[in-house]
């Protein structure tokens, strides 16, 4: 038995956004969200996962977008690589998700919380070891809450969970190992099994059970993204290497300037004598080229005021 991995966003949209999803996309945001208690008793998947879209994933939607019995908003998504101002995306997208409740007229009032769920393969957050972190308005000093807080961040960090089969305690700990680890099962996991959604969600990623065109898309979207990641990792290297030569070769002329710029005041201290401050301090304003220069021509003045001249002129 083998399973597609949750963490291509396709097969994440596949898992937790089709038709008969909704019991599983209930008790995971119950988990994740409500800290394991049943809040949400019933939610409608918008935009959910069709077979169809198959063949042409540039119009599919990939995150999961849910509707709460209360009105509340649930936008999920599933990210691989950390890209260029992400963190300004996610809030970007919440703020979406909430401002386009209203139509043009449409009274305040109408507005609904809104929840922005993030999975990430990556660490987003190295101030904490947390692999759940929470974010709302808060005031900073006294910490209560802004009136009627509606807009609410949360992250999973896939790479900070560490915790084996036999160490999963908790309902959220769970879902997480399935999102993290299903692709390395080759069977159903009694402790995972006993939770009904999750034993469901992983029917739905069994291989066995798709399409052969699902089956390429997933694979498809897989590589695309590992080629992404491959490739920002790449840009990155390049970039740290590009910058470590350019720090050498900025090292090395930094270097020389210094050497020319002792050579230049000792040859004019040992041609005049006692400098003034404000020769010293032109000289030492001097670029390479020019230090150069004064340390062949310093034997052609017959003075300071000859120097001083000279210094003018550059």
């Amino acid at each position: 038995m083998r399973f597609i991995s949750p963490k291509v966003d396709y097969a994440f949209k596949k898992i937790f956004g089709s038709e008969q999803s909704k019991e599983i996309l209930i008790s995971f945001l119950n988990a994740i969200v409500y800290g394991e208690k049943k809040v949400i008793q019933s939610l409608t998947i918008v935009n959910p996962y069709n077979p169809g879209q198959v063949l042409t994933l540039k119009d599919t939607y990939l995150d999961v977008k849910a509707v709460l019995a209360d009105g509340s908003i649930v936008v999920i998504e599933m990210q691989i690589a950390r890209v260029s101002a992400f963190s300004k995306r996610v809030i970007y997208n919440l703020g979406k998700a909430y401002t386009n409740q209203l139509g043009i007229g449409e009274d305040y009032l109408g507005l609904t919380p809104v929840i922005a769920v993030t999975i990430t393969d990556f660490i987003l957050f190295n101030q904490s070891p947390g692999v759940i972190s929470q974010f709302r308005f808060h005031e900073t000093t006294h910490n209560f809450p802004y009136p009627d807080t509606e807009l609410q961040l949360i992250f999973i960090e896939l790479p900070k969970f560490k915790k084996i089969l036999s160490e999963l305690n908790s309902l959220s700990d769970k879902w997480i190992y399935f999102i993290k680890q299903a692709a390395t099962l080759e069977e159903i996991p009694e402790t995972l099994g006993e939770v009904s959604e999750i034993e469901l969600a992983l029917n739905i990623a069994n291989q066995a059970k798709m399409t052969v065109e699902e089956l390429e898309a997933v694979d498809r979207r897989s590589i695309f993204l590992q080629d992404e990641k491959g490739r920002l990792a790449y840009a990155k290297e390049e970039g740290r290497l590009e910058g470590k030569e350019e720090g050498k070769a900025e090292g090395l002329k930094e270097g020389q300037i210094q050497q020319a710029l002792s050579l230049a005041i000792r040859l004019v201290r040992k041609r005049f004598g006692e400098i003034p401050e404000a020769i010293i301090s032109k000289v030492e304003g001097l670029p390479l080229d020019a230090l150069e220069s004064l340390t062949e021509e310093i034997l052609d003045f017959q003075s300071l005021e000859d120097l001083s001249n000279w210094l003018d002129g550059r």
